[in-house]
């Protein structure tokens, strides 16, 4: 039986990740990058289509786990009957070649164990060739190949590596699997238990940076390294996930790739990141969104590669079950190629952001912000596939024209503060004529809320960020009778869902779990309406969702009452910072946004 979403932990070297189960087992490993083909899939599928396990033979008794503190060092506790054991796995931040480290280490007694070791290349599709020599065992087909070396003796039955042994107190056995290229010469023997040291000072160093002083300060440390995690090293991209496919709604088909960049996600990231005083970071992830969409306005994308590639052709593994049966198991996602025109208010508001943070090279930014306002004079009116990147019909989304408004709003207000020659003029004249737009269509007077799209009086929680974003005031009759209209149609079980249960134009997105991220957006929206006591006790109950380890997915099933979605989920850690910055300061990150733009109701 599959294991939940969220008894899953995360172990990453800033160019990929692992998830390592609570049962000792590595079901998702993609090298060696976050989108590259898995050769551990089990988490998809079945232990046919690879995984690694490390566990007591004999079962054990109760397991725990723990992060060692500041750090992304996974430590699970075994204790059985005989004896209990601990089980070390980290993945050292690299220079080379990427490892995967796993150190067992007996506690007490003695405690039998067992290690099985079944690769399966591109997505668990391909049995590798083997090979064994002095004591390193060896998989490979086609350009992808895997070298294991361990302390203790490895066999080879055909199917999977094997190695059963006995660990008594104060023993401890190492394991370090290395990916390479088929062509290349094996990559250099590493120690396992000197790899473990480095890597926890690595993070301990990384965590002991930020500034972050408010409360609920484990909770925000964990999730910054998170997203630090998620992080592409060498572009300083941010995935939105380290995972494809896991359900939105166990055995549904809403289940898509997020191991890519979302240019959505990048205004919010800023602030979570130059919040904590992390402006390394924020200049990369900055400096990643200005070469992704260089080039011509008319060919920008919601989303891209790692690298900025924009081919991300999206097909099916159907020799994959899928988590728990939910099938299809996609590979690269089809909405890159829609057209969503909230993206051009994250843009220019990334952007105008990174240029109050003082983060150069502010010449090139502005040339991007004019060709980005040019292309979006034309195209302003046209219906789109909105925020939540519908693949039915396109409609005249409000929370889409209110980021046109603010795209045109931070353009003026850039070229204003910084001296900038730009029509200001004109765009004054169109950020108006959006705001009237959305007024008159995008409100409904006899339900006293905005709503989702022109043409319907559905609510969506998108709406929640149009005071945040300084569109309307929090003090505005329609700014509260929108949340009220959340509150009344989308919040269920003290969660904020995307869809109403009885959502008409596509019956699938009825059953998805509550969305987190828009969960943290609410109690936003509280601490802008100062109820503070509402924002307060939703956000210790978000908090309650995570799992053990702090972790957050995509979505919470309250019906269920477990994680779903793409796991972990920066958008949702990305979130909780933010909401912890709003809760813990008088003018936290969602203030102040709204504040640029409070001359303009």
């Amino acid at each position: 039986m599959a294991l939940r979403i969220e008894d899953y932990g995360l172990i990453g070297d800033l160019h990929t990740a692992a998830l390592v189960g609570l049962d000792g087992s590595i079901d998702w490993l993609c090298l060696p990058r976050f989108d590259s083909p898995a050769c551990f899939a089990a988490l998809l599928g079945s232990e046919a289509n690879g995984h690694w396990v490390i566990r007591p033979s004999a079962g054990q008794r109760t397991t725990s786990r723990r992060y060692r503190p500041g750090t992304l060092v996974l430590e699970t506790l075994f204790e059985t009957a005989t004896g209990s054991v601990r089980l070390v796995d980290c993945m050292p931040v690299r220079e080379t070649h990427p490892h995967v480290v796993r150190v067992i280490e007996g506690i007490s007694g003695a405690v039998p164990i067992e290690m099985r070791m079944a690769p399966r290349f591109d997505y668990g599709d391909i049995r590798p060739w083997t090979a064994q020599q002095g004591g390193v065992l060896t998989a490979g087909a086609g350009p992808e190949a895997l070298a294991l070396r361990a302390d203790v003796p490895l066999l080879w039955n055909g199917a999977e590596a094997r190695s059963d042994v006995t660990v008594s107190e104060g023993e401890r056995f190492g394991f370090v699997l290395s990916g390479f290229a088929s062509w290349e010469a094996l990559p250099t023997p590493i120690d396992a238990v000197a790899a473990v040291v480095d890597t926890e000072t690595w993070w301990r160093s990384w965590s002991g940076r930020s500034t972050y002083a408010g409360a609920w300060a484990a909770e925000v440390e964990r999730s910054l390294i998170t997203l630090k995690a998620l992080t592409y090293a060498p572009t300083g991209g941010l995935v939105a996930a380290a995972t494809t496919s896991l359900p939105e709604s166990l055995g549904g088909v809403r289940n898509w790739d997020y191991r890519f960049c979302w240019l959505r996600d990048a205004a919010l990231s800023l602030d979570a990141l130059m919040s904590a005083g992390y402006v390394e970071e924020a200049t990369a992830w900055r400096d990643w969104l200005l070469r992704a969409v260089a080039g011509d306005p008319e060919d920008i994308q919601i989303m891209y590669g790692l690298g900025g590639e924009r081919r991300l052709a999206e097909y099916e593994l159907p020799h994959l079950s899928g988590y728990e049966g939910s099938r299809p198991v996609r590979v690269g996602n089809a909405a890159s190629g829609q057209l969503q025109l909230d993206v051009y208010g994250e843009l220019l508001d990334t952007l105008h952001t990174a240029a109050k943070f003082n983060l150069a090279p502010f010449e090139a930014s502005w040339r991007l912000q004019r060709v980005l306002l040019e292309k979006l004079e034309t195209i302003w009116r046209e219906p789109d596939r909105s925020i939540w990147e519908s693949r039915s019909q396109r409609h005249q989304f409000t929370y889409s024209k209110v980021m046109a408004w603010l795209a045109f709003e931070r353009g003026i207000q850039s070229a204003v503060a910084f001296g900038l020659d730009a029509p200001t003029g004109r765009w004054k004249e169109i950020r108006d004529t959006i705001k009237s737009c959305v007024l008159e269509a995008g409100f409904n007077e006899k339900l006293n809320t905005f709503v989702r799209h022109f043409e319907t009086t559905e609510v969506d929680p998108s709406l929640l960020l149009l005071a945040q974003v300084g569109f309307i005031s929090p003090e505005d009759p329609r700014f509260r009778g929108t949340v009220t209209a959340v509150e009344r149609e989308l919040v269920e079980d003290g969660f904020v869902r995307r869809y109403q249960r009885d959502h008409q134009e596509n019956p699938a997105r009825a059953n998805e779990g509550a969305f987190i991220a828009c969960s943290f957006w609410l109690a936003d929206a509280y601490v802008l309406m100062k109820r503070y006591d509402d924002a307060g006790m939703l956000f210790e109950r978000l908090l309650s969702v995570a799992n053990d380890l702090g972790l957050l997915s995509e979505q919470y099933d309250s019906q269920r009452r477990r994680l779903v979605g793409n796991f972990p989920q920066a958008f949702s850690h990305v979130a909780l910072v933010n909401t912890a910055n709003n809760l813990a300061r008088q003018r936290g990150p969602a203030k102040q946004r709204a504040e640029e733009s409070a001359g303009h109701r």
